[in-house]
């Protein structure tokens, strides 16, 4: 317990650190898989191709590679003066976008083509089909593997602090650093991670729940 008490302050800033990179990259997640979404169901080629395109690349690279690539990469490059924090939040953010936008496309086919024919009689463009009709209802369908994504996502988030990025894992390297048993340090930022994953959880059995159509 003399761990915790003795160093509250780098708990604190780790644990904080980990909560505004995992909500941030989430943010970015939500918002760019959505996008890819529309992208692969678009009746436009040109968007479809760059849907699958951009869906194949981040699926199929290792998100370590991605984060070598854009946190030191980019910056040799002189292609990016961003700071490593808002790096990782790039690199985390359009990883996990790849799944979010797969999870949302499964989604999608489960609504009826009735309701998007339907849409189009009425004279409502393909945008506003998709974002008014059928994303709404693809939404529902997909609560619970979406939260499984972020899960996954608070703990990928661990591979910031390789990249001079302040986080939980951080706190644990400082800590083993200064003398502190590792055993001890990892069961503390274990409890940490787990309390944060618990909530994110919480959070969507709730959403989960209310949008049930059968409760």
């Amino acid at each position: 317990m003399h761990v915790l008490l003795d160093n509250t302050d780098l708990f604190l800033r780790g644990f904080v650190g980990t909560v505004t990179l995992t909500g941030l990259s989430a943010l970015l997640a939500l918002t760019v898989g959505t996008l890819l979404a529309v992208c692969r169901v678009s009746p436009v080629p040109p968007l479809r191709a760059l849907g699958t395109a951009a869906v194949t690349v981040l699926c199929n690279t290792p998100l370590t590679l991605l984060f070598f690539a854009v946190t030191l990469g980019l910056p040799m490059l002189g292609l990016s003066r961003l700071s490593y924090f808002c790096l990782a939040v790039l690199t985390l953010g359009c990883y996990t976008s790849a799944f979010v936008c797969e999870a949302l496309r499964s989604g999608v086919n489960t609504v009826e083509t009735g309701q998007a024919e339907a849409a189009r009689s009425l004279g409502m463009s393909f945008p506003q089909t998709v974002f008014l009709i059928v994303l709404p209802q693809a939404g529902r369908a997909v609560v619970p593997p979406v939260g499984s994504l972020l899960i996954t996502l608070t703990k990928n988030s661990a591979l910031a602090g390789g990249f001079s990025v302040y986080e939980l894992f951080s706190t644990e390297k400082t800590l083993v650093e200064n003398g502190y048993a590792i055993l001890t340090v990892f069961a503390w930022i274990s409890a940490a991670y787990l309390l944060l994953i618990s909530c994110i959880s919480g959070v969507f059995r709730l959403l989960e729940h209310r949008l049930s159509v059968v409760r």
